[in-house]
């Protein structure tokens, strides 16, 4: 427990039979309930697991769930929210099966919180320079990308490593959540996001220590993944602006980023329709290119103030 409050960790795992046992032999003592959640795995995962349920130091706190089909990482961490809530656990954290995650960092990770100053918490990878150091290159860039576009789509513009699996989340915030309607697989996190601003809750972006190069394989492949997860992030991006600023609440910043998203293409269309012109046919005419500027800058600067707007009205939803 902390303070009066029972803390959970759900440990998503899918072929992690080299490192799950890791994951459980050095969780926190004050996790009060552990799930093990596997997702139909193909190895020895479940096998590892079971020679830990009765182990006195266990205290009896472990539980293994098996799903029979392979339902993805956001389905299986939303199998356990819905256990732990049955056990009457009040605040839920995520630790990943592939010990990527420092069991070090738990602490400050559910102690927001378990205070009750935020409503989700959020690690943190990128936060010291160790992260561009020890995280594949690659990874790093592409998460990086993901994680800006991930602060358009959900509002939360103070987040800034978006992928990050180690998170924790109150009770109430899960019975608040509709979590059946959440993406399943690895958009899960920006997705979730997505619904936490539309729900008005606090997040808090805490800093932890990046764990690689200990023997884990990534599933992840970036030309799959990015593109996936972008478009993705623009449905998610347009449900948040109806759903937030049109039907439960109006905002003008609606108009802004239609405007936006309406002159900035058009302009830069026209700009280079007209530079292919003057290239390669002759003159043109400078009303014209002055008008095609003029779309464009519009554009942008309608962007600009959506977004500014956007940042200020979910200003309060940043714990500090």
């Amino acid at each position: 427990m902390v303070g009066d409050k029972r803390i959970g960790v759900v440990v998503p795992a899918y072929n992690e039979e080299k490192l799950v046992g890791r994951v459980i032999e050095t969780m926190p003592d004050f996790v009060d309930r552990i799930y093990v959640v596997d997702d139909c795995s193909h190895d020895a995962t479940c096998d590892q697991v079971r020679s830990y349920l009765n182990r006195p130091s266990m205290n009896g706190r472990l539980e293994l769930i098996q799903q029979t089909t392979n339902r993805g990482v956001g389905a299986t961490i939303v199998t356990g929210y819905q256990k732990a809530i049955k056990d009457g656990i009040d605040v839920v954290a995520v630790m990943a099966g592939d010990a990527q995650m420092d069991p070090a960092d738990l602490s400050r990770v559910v102690q927001p919180v378990a205070t009750g100053k935020a409503d989700y918490v959020k690690g943190n990878r990128l936060f010291t320079g160790e992260a561009w150091r020890m995280i594949p290159r690659c990874r790093y860039l592409g998460n990086a990308l993901l994680s800006l576009l991930t602060k358009i789509a959900s509002g939360y513009w103070h987040v800034a490593d978006s992928q990050t699996g180690y998170t924790a989340i109150s009770s109430e915030a899960i019975r608040l959540l509709p979590l059946d309607k959440i993406y399943p697989r690895y958009g899960y996190p920006n997705h979730l996001l997505v619904m936490l601003n539309v729900f008005d809750l606090r997040v808090k972006d805490v800093p932890i220590r990046p764990i690689y190069s200990i023997g884990e394989r990534s599933g992840i492949r970036l030309w799959n993944v990015i593109p996936r997860l972008s478009w993705l992030l623009i449905k998610y991006f347009f449900w948040r602006l109806i759903e937030k600023y049109i039907i439960r609440d109006f905002h003008p910043l609606v108009f802004f980023y239609l405007l936006g998203l309406i002159l900035l293409p058009v302009g830069l269309v026209s700009g280079l329709c007209l530079s292919c012109y003057r290239f390669f046919i002759g003159p043109v005419a400078a009303t014209s290119a002055l008008f095609a500027v003029f779309l464009f800058v519009s554009g942008l600067q309608s962007l600009f103030f959506a977004m500014w707007f956007d940042m200020e009205y979910n200003k309060d939803l940043k714990v500090q």
